[in-house]
């Protein structure tokens, strides 16, 4: 596995780019969008015009596979659209990330082929009230193609020493999440960059997206929940694939290992027993991953303001006296 990358903008993909440029129209919003497309999925042109009929700063169209449609065609049909063709394979997030290069939006709405995408979705009052709190992460309300809630509410927890996480349909406006399901939020674009983005080494979409959303919040920053933006399904929305692997490896190095203390964070050398014992990988690729994970850790401490024990105790002991109840 490479070793952990330290920008967002660290591994460039073969790919082809047409069109796109960027809105200067005086209403335009402060925010742009990243369409991502799935390979199963056929092109919906009524996407791109409710999208372009929402005035965003710019649209940025990731297309898997392009194999069913001429993209020089839909280009020239909408030249207000970019739209990047991957050359290699690549995960959603490492295309998030050099889309995000693209952009000069201060904030970035990651939308899904899969979504039903009305028109006038985004407005600017919607616009301005979304991005008033300057938070990292804005989480919409999703529901499947019966209009049945999706789980969107996900929150952490201990069980036997083991980090896990609760999940539920159930939205109230400017609630907490751990993590945006399917990637789908309004992030912004600073705080992003910040954060160093989506980790391009994991490949697995839940572990990456995982990853980036617990460092988040050991950084010190913060994912809410919306009523005001919602979308539903058209297809069937994918399911979280949690296997244990090589990518959870990495993700937990990161993010379950570190302790704080002193302002900054670290490893313990004392650790490599137990992630040895538990990573069934070897032991000198046990040391390998330990070692990449540790000096990660090292170069970026003092951006920790946490670490998972302190980000567990302090959700639950900021909760509401009526939720605390309830659990």
């Amino acid at each position: 596995m490479s070793s952990i990358p330290s920008t967002f903008d660290e591994h460039q993909i073969n790919m082809t780019v047409l069109g796109g440029k960027v809105n200067n129209s005086p209403d335009v919003l402060n925010i742009s969008v990243i369409l991502l497309h799935s390979s199963a999925s056929h092109l919906k042109l009524n996407v791109f015009e409710n999208l372009i009929g929402c005035n965003f700063r710019s649209i940025i169209s990731i297309e898997h596979d392009s194999s069913n449609y001429s993209i020089e065609d839909i280009s020239k049909k909408y030249p207000d659209i970019k739209f990047f063709i991957p050359l290699e394979k690549a995960s959603d997030g490492e295309l998030i990330n050099l889309a995000m290069s693209e952009i000069d939006a201060d904030y970035v709405l990651v939308l899904r082929d899969s979504l039903y995408i009305p028109s006038g979705a985004v407005l600017k009052n919607l616009a301005d009230r979304l991005t008033s709190s300057k938070i990292y992460c804005v989480v919409p309300r999703l529901l499947d193609k019966n209009k049945n809630g999706l789980n969107t509410l996900f929150t952490p927890g201990a069980e036997k020493g083991h980090f896990v996480i609760d999940s539920s349909s159930v939205v109230t406006d400017g609630k907490k999440t751990i993590y945006p399901k399917d990637y789908v939020a309004l992030y912004n674009r600073k705080k992003f960059i910040q954060l160093g983005g989506f980790d391009y080494t994991i490949k697995s979409s839940y572990w990456q997206n995982l990853d980036l959303a617990v460092r988040s919040w050991l950084w010190g920053e913060e994912t809410k929940l919306t009523t005001m933006l919602q979308f539903s399904y058209v297809d069937e929305p994918s399911v979280d694939d949690r296997t244990i692997n090589q990518d959870y490896l990495r993700y937990y190095l990161k993010n379950e290992v570190p302790k704080y203390k002193n302002e900054a964070a670290f490893i313990k050398n004392s650790s490599f027993i137990k992630f040895l014992f538990h990573s069934s990988c070897g032991y000198l690729e046990a040391k390998r991953q330990f070692k990449a994970a540790k000096e990660w850790v090292e170069k970026n401490k003092y951006q920790f303001k946490m670490d998972l024990q302190t980000f567990i105790k302090d959700w639950h002991e900021q909760l509401p006296q009526a939720e605390i109840n309830e659990n």
